[in-house]
């Protein structure tokens, strides 16, 4: 086991578990539902991780095409054009003739090398961008997920536990006990805790600057939308400490 970097498959675990925990102290919630389809994204991130650890087997079979060719062709330029050219410029007869074909040689070998070297910094790019392309959205999707995780939790009030709360029409109708309350709040914060913690897999993997900075903007979303949540839950321990658990 490596303790140093974060284990998918631990995550995932508890992640599960998290999932049953909520359901059940909370059958039939909407919480459950999403922790459901975090587990399920979650999952899935987890496998598309796991494939972006491995390099891309055409663009490694591109890159060894392009050099083969690209020696191949230099090497051709050197035999029939270079070579004759130098031999004649130190041989009496046409100097300028062998200057100038040596010179259209050069020029042609320097065409050579840019040409391959284009494609090359092609192919390798393209597996940049596109593991790039797929890790962000991902963490698009995850970051979304924790806004529907936040949405759960803003209309559970510890102000309505208080004695003589009223209640209107349009009033969230919830039943919910003290300790039932900080243990829903809780199980939010737990899980935006986790939503993170997937995102950090792309950085552990994904060595690109842009999911980086992506990685790192969704922990400090989720950092703040977990703070909010415990202030709630300290305002029901303060309120109820003996009930709040």
């Amino acid at each position: 086991m490596r303790y140093h970097e974060i284990n998918a498959d631990h995550v995932l675990a508890t992640i599960g578990r998290l999932e049953r925990r909520i359901c059940e102290r909370f059958p039939g919630r909407g919480l459950a539902q999403v922790c459901a389809e975090f587990t399920n994204v979650a999952r899935k991130d987890r496998d598309k991780v796991l494939a972006l650890r491995k390099p891309y087997r055409w663009v490694q079979a591109g890159v060894a095409s392009l050099l083969a060719l690209g020696a191949t062709a230099l090497f051709f330029l050197l035999k029939e054009v270079k070579l004759p050219s130098l031999v004649r410029l130190f041989t009496p007869g046409d100097k300028e003739g062998a200057m100038l074909d040596l010179f259209q040689g050069i020029d042609s070998a320097v065409n050579v090398i840019a040409l391959f070297g284009v494609g090359l910094f092609f192919l390798l790019r393209h597996e940049e961008r596109d593991k790039r392309r797929l890790a962000l959205e991902d963490l698009y999707e995850l970051r979304s997920l924790a806004h529907v995780i936040d949405m759960h939790q803003l209309t559970k009030d510890p102000t309505t536990l208080l004695a003589g709360a009223t209640r209107t029409a349009s009033s969230p109708k919830d039943t919910m006990s003290t300790y039932e309350l900080v243990r829903y709040l809780d199980y939010c914060s737990e899980m935006l805790s986790l939503v993170a913690k997937v995102g950090a897999l792309y950085a552990q993997d994904v060595r690109d600057p842009v999911v980086i900075e992506l990685v790192s903007d969704l922990e400090s979303t989720t950092a703040d939308l977990s703070r909010e949540i415990w202030q709630k839950i300290m305002i029901v321990e303060q309120m109820d400490p003996a009930r709040a658990g």
